[in-house]
């Protein structure tokens, strides 16, 4: 199933400058595992040791975020759109 992933302008340094990859999967994980072949300097950036997302990432597919789905096992279909969304935090 081809998966779009959006890269935020922030990211895409580590993507070699691409704003966005067609992937392949049927979960959010097998997308990002993916992505991570593709762009392998970005699995430092989003994922934790335990291979989980870092807390400060957010992860959408359309406008759901998929903390209050299924996490990294929420399904995906065939031209769905996933957005990474590093948290911003300031004062």
């Amino acid at each position: 199933m081809a998966i779009k992933v959006k890269i935020p302008s922030q990211l895409r340094a580590a993507a070699g400058g691409a704003a966005e990859a067609e992937v392949q999967g049927t979960t959010v994980g097998e997308a990002l595992d993916a992505l991570f072949e593709q762009h392998g300097d970005l699995r430092e950036r989003l994922s934790d040791e335990g291979g989980g997302l870092r807390r400060f990432v957010n992860v959408y597919v359309g406008d759901e975020d998929i903390r209050f789905g299924d996490g990294l096992d929420t399904p995906v279909s065939d031209g769905d759109e996933v957005r990474i969304l590093p948290a911003v935090a300031g004062g």
